[in-house]
């Protein structure tokens, strides 16, 4: 299969509920699972623009036989992509258009007032929902107890790209002066969020949070990036990083990740740990596991050992785990945060998917727990939905009794887990419109004192950074002696 006709094929899968936009493209056909991801996750971004475009030139009418999704994929690297480089009849069916859409979009650019390709994809003063250009930035933190964001299925706010600098191959100052030799302007540490809203062109920060996180404008593309495609850096939502940085494991620990793949917070562990200790990593499909064992080997993570294995069929007993004491869990859920589920119009979660998915979460969370050395634990989603969060770890922590608490995260984070049972708080929740991130989920619970239990706070260099806000140089750590250099970067 092309690339073309398997990135259709996967906004059908999207658009007909059948799966999230990673479950589809790794369980594609499709060799280069990386360069599908990335094409149906922009074309997903324009799917406004691509639509507003279709409908001006006329081209579905004109093409009747030309499906609606594989239009898209076409129109989006004709016009925004890196140009058409396969796709038999289909492209020289679309390139016959060309003149046309390039028309249409010089005329969408004057009726919306921008120059740029780019500026298509932010909100315009009044454009409210249903409108030209979307609900903007309107989608709620968080939903009411139980309930869904109503705007859920409007087009989602411009996430930042979010750039991890990978510690065990460099450092975040190598990585800054990389890209500033590349053109690129460093401005410093964000002191606010709205830094970070308003960032644009070849600008880009320091995360305001998380001390190895630079963030660029959205839709900066570093996929053929040689820092990317080398190691050295790591594409990942600021979202998906706190569970790891959350979790916060100090060096030489055995820490299991039980659902990893495709493998982004197993890397940001091994970072963490520095490659000292262990990491045991548990996947059903092989594939992803294949893939993510690359991925990993790429980034220098040398302290892993993986399993396709179904976590839940793992024996907590069993001798080679008996010095876990961390586990970061980030179990199978409905998906209902990531940004792309917000582009295309999708049914929230039946009553009944919920309460199964809620159902695994539960069973799978108390087998964490019931590793005989586990001291802390990271449980995190990507969907917004109470069922999956806050009642799951609820209902957990009734279960174990005094055994284990949640640990109250960093307070300056602006928003909270639903008051749905005292000490929900403590969690965390992200959103595109309040954090200018996936929809995420993360609570930390940690074993009661009493139990002897590890210290509740972050390592003193984190603690700082998230509670206090004092500055940190950007790769700063504790004083120690180094073994070794980092590799340095040339340009």
């Amino acid at each position: 299969m092309s690339l073309y006709g398997a990135a259709a094929a996967v906004l059908s899968g999207l658009e007909r509920g059948e799966g999230g936009l990673s479950g589809l493209v790794y369980g594609s056909r499709f060799p280069r699972t990386r360069q599908l991801y990335a094409l149906v996750a922009e074309t997903l971004r324009y799917s406004p623009v691509l639509e507003a475009l279709l409908d001006g030139a006329a081209l579905l009418r004109a093409e009747r036989r030309l499906p609606l999704p594989l239009a898209k994929v076409l129109v989006y690297d004709l016009l925004f992509g890196k140009g058409l480089k396969c796709g038999g009849r289909w492209k020289a069916l679309v390139r016959r258009h060309r003149a046309r859409l390039e028309a249409e979009l010089a005329r969408l650019k004057v009726r919306r007032g921008v120059s740029r390709n780019e500026d298509l994809l932010a909100p315009g003063p009044g454009a409210g929902p249903g409108g030209e250009r979307g609900g903007g930035r309107a989608l709620p933190a968080v939903a009411g107890p139980g309930l869904t964001p109503p705007s859920l299925c409007s087009p989602a706010p411009c996430v930042p790209r979010y750039v991890r600098v990978n510690t065990l191959k460099t450092r975040v100052d190598d990585v800054v002066d990389f890209f500033k030799r590349q053109g690129y302007s460093f401005l410093g540490k964000a002191g606010s969020m709205e830094e970070l809203r308003t960032l644009s062109g070849k600008k880009f920060l320091l995360d305001l949070h998380l001390p190895e996180l630079l963030v660029f404008p959205p839709q900066t593309d570093f996929h053929d990036n040689r820092l990317y495609t080398s190691g050295h850096i790591i594409l990942q939502d600021k979202a998906s990083c706190l569970p790891a940085f959350l979790l916060s494991p100090v060096a030489s620990s055995h820490v299991i990740d039980a659902c990893a793949a495709p493998g982004n917070k197993t890397s940001h562990l091994a970072a963490i740990l520095k490659n000292k200790g262990q990491i045991f990593a548990f996947d059903l499909d092989a594939k992803r596991l294949a893939t993510m064992n690359t991925m990993l080997m790429r980034a220098g993570v040398t302290s892993f050992k993986l399993a396709q294995q179904d976590f839940l069929t793992v024996d907590p007993h069993d001798p080679k785990y008996s010095k876990v004491t961390y586990i970061l869990l980030d179990p199978s859920c409905s998906g209902s945060g990531m940004v792309n589920r917000l582009l295309v119009e999708e049914a929230a979660p039946s009553a009944e998917r919920l309460q199964a998915l809620a159902g695994f979460q539960r069973r799978v969370l108390s087998h964490a727990l019931s590793f005989p050395a586990v001291q802390r634990l990271a449980y995190s989603t990507c969907s917004v939905h109470r069922e999956e969060n806050e009642d799951v770890v609820q209902a957990v922590l009734q279960e174990q009794g005094s055994a284990f608490r949640l640990v109250n995260l960093f307070p300056s984070w602006p928003c909270r887990g639903l008051a749905t049972f005292p000490g929900a708080e403590c969690c965390l929740r992200a959103s595109p419109a309040a954090t200018l991130t996936q929809g995420f989920f993360v609570a930390v619970l940690e074993r009661c004192r009493d139990q002897a239990a590890v210290p509740s706070s972050l390592p003193a260099s984190a603690e700082e950074s998230l509670q206090q806000g004092e500055e940190m140089e950007p790769g700063a750590a504790p004083p120690k002696k180094r073994r070794r250099k980092k590799q340095r970067i040339k340009t």
